[in-house]
This record gives structure tokens, sequence and C-alpha cells, in this order.
């Protein structure tokens, strides 16, 4: 006969409610999983597939109620690293949205933009453009599936319990969010340079030949070079995309290591 106490059911509910909080956590947050285009059912049963798969390799938790003052900071403690996880490679996806808007700007697009449900604001097109390239070569490359392999490693690195996270580990996620500005930079850097001799001949031009108008002129031209180097370009940012996604998840674990650390 099968012998159940009030103990063991805690055991029981607890090995899968706080690895389900992390894991929820990282779903919600994460590219391409946590978009607010993904039905919110999508995401619930994404993240219970992922927690039992994961919770029976976990240490046995303790028996601690789980609506009791320690067993809330538990929850919240595996929502919060979670969050971290998933913000960190949002970074990433950021700064090429941070890109495309400084590309649109150059090319005389900052008034072409749209309503993005992923931000739930108006967007530029070539940072919604490039977000699609970017998330598309993220799901190439199988970066979903080492997020989720990450993801299992941080229950090594942080361990369900009640002192696991130390709260000075979120430097490194700031730290890494100071790469929006930089590698956007970077990463929109050939174009931006074109275009702005393109504006600093059509300034000198204007002041030679003053009867021309150069609202009339520069905008097509600006906006038809433009798109000859987005053809050019483009192509070639798979390197760049490449290395960012290794920087976010190296970022990633440095976080993890970091709120591990004692």
């Amino acid at each position: 006969m099968l012998a159940l106490d009030y103990q063991q059911l805690l055991v029981w509910l607890n090995t899968f409610l706080w690895p389900f909080a992390r894991v929820a956590a990282l779903v919600g947050s994460s590219p391409i999983l946590g978009e607010s285009t993904v039905p919110v059912r999508v995401k619930i049963g994404i993240s219970v597939f992922i927690t039992l798969i994961i919770s029976p390799t976990l240490p046995t938790p303790p028996a601690i109620s789980p609506a009791s003052y320690t067993g809330l900071w538990i929850v919240a403690q595996q929502i919060l690293i979670g969050l971290a996880m998933g913000l960190t490679m949002r970074i990433v996806f950021a700064i090429v949205q941070t890109a495309g808007e400084f590309v649109g700007l150059q090319m005389g697009l900052a008034f072409a933009s749209f309503f993005d449900p992923a931000t739930g604001a108006n967007t530029a097109v070539l940072a919604r453009l490039l977000n699609v390239v970017a998330s598309l070569l993220f799901v190439v490359v199988n970066g979903h599936l080492i997020l989720i392999m990450g993801l299992a490693h941080s229950f090594e690195i942080l361990p369900i319990g009640l002192n696991t996270m130390q709260t000075e580990g979120f430097s490194v996620l700031f730290e890494w969010s100071t790469q929006i500005m930089l590698s956007g930079m970077l990463l929109a850097l050939p174009l931006i340079i074109v275009l702005l001799t393109i504006s600093l001949a059509l300034g000198i031009l204007n002041r030679t030949a003053q009867q021309l108008s150069v609202f009339a002129v520069g905008f097509p031209i600006s906006l038809t070079v433009g798109f000859i180097l987005l053809i050019v370009v483009l192509p070639q940012t798979q390197g760049f995309l490449n290395h960012l996604f290794t920087l976010g998840f190296e970022a990633m674990d440095r976080l993890l290591q970091a709120l591990a650390s004692r």
C-alpha cells in the first residue's frame, strides 16, 4: 500500500514548481520563444515540457511549503535568474534593432515606422527587417537549443536553494547592456560612413550650386544608395551576427558564474 505524507507531497510539488519558475521566466523573456506573437498557452506548454525533462535530473528539494515566506523567496529567486538569462540574449537583438535605427535615420527612413508587436512600440522598418534576419539566423544556428542547454546547465551552477543567488552578479548584465550602442554602431558603420559621405557631398554641392534643391535630389540619392548598400552588406552580416550570438552566450555564462560566486 502506497503511503503518502505531507512532507513527501511538498517535495514532489517543489520538484516541479521551483524549476518551472526559472524555466517559465526564461521562456517569457528570451528571444524567439518569448515573442509576444507566440500564444501564452504555447509558452506555458513549452515551459512545462522543458521542466518535466529537467526536474528529474535535479537534487531532491527541501520540503518547504511554497506558500511560506521561504518558499516564495525561492520562487522569486528562480524568476530573477530566468529573467536575467533571457534578457542577456534579448540584448543581442536590441543591438541589431539599434543598428537598424541608425541606418534608417541616415537613409531618411526615420518616418517609415510601424507598430511592432514584439516591442509594443513603433519601430523603424529597417530595424524590424534586421531583427527578422537575426531571428532567422538564430534559429538556423540552433541558438534556441543552445539557450535551453544553457538553462539546464544553470541548475548545476545555481542549484535551487535558499542562498544560491548573489545580487552582485547582476552587474554583469548591466555591463553587457553597454554593447547595445557600441556593437549597434559597429554593425551599422559601413552604411553610415557611405551615407554620411553622400550627405557631405550634397552639402558642398548646395554651397557651390545654390539653385540646386538638395532636398529634392538628396533624398532619392540617399535612399537608392542605401538600398544598394543593404543588398551588398546584408549577406555579409552573418559572421558578425554569429559573433554576437557567441558573445551573448558567453555573457550569460558570466552572469551565472557571478550570481553563484561566494
